[in-house]
């Protein structure tokens, strides 16, 4: 299951409606190869779910990850930081025995 933060919540509806997302519009969340650690985290928003996709709602926001990728981010929470080192979308993902300096590759 991957969670959803009550800062990433609130930044990702904010966002969305800038957007003008589409009805029924979705967090995908996903992981690729590369990065300095070797994978990197991948987000955008989407509304379309194929056929592997898996499916979760948290807080009211649902989240959508391809069947590849929850296997590396399965208990992970979508987190958001507006601080003063930057503002983003953070993932804290428990499975991750390394991440790079800025927090957006990781290796198992």
């Amino acid at each position: 299951m991957i969670t959803v933060s009550e800062s990433a919540k609130n930044q990702s509806i904010k966002l969305m409606e800038e957007d003008n997302a589409p009805q029924g519009g979705f967090i995908r969340v996903g992981v690729k190869g590369g990065g300095c650690s070797g994978l990197t985290y991948d987000m955008s928003f989407d509304h379309i779910i194929n056929d592997d996709d898996k499916v979760f709602e948290d807080k009211g926001v649902k989240i959508v990850c391809d069947k590849k990728s929850i296997l590396y981010l399965a208990g992970t929470e979508l987190d958001y930081s507006g601080g003063l080192n930057g503002k983003g979308f953070v993932f804290k993902n428990p499975n991750a025995n390394r991440t790079c300096g800025c927090g957006e590759s990781f290796s198992l």
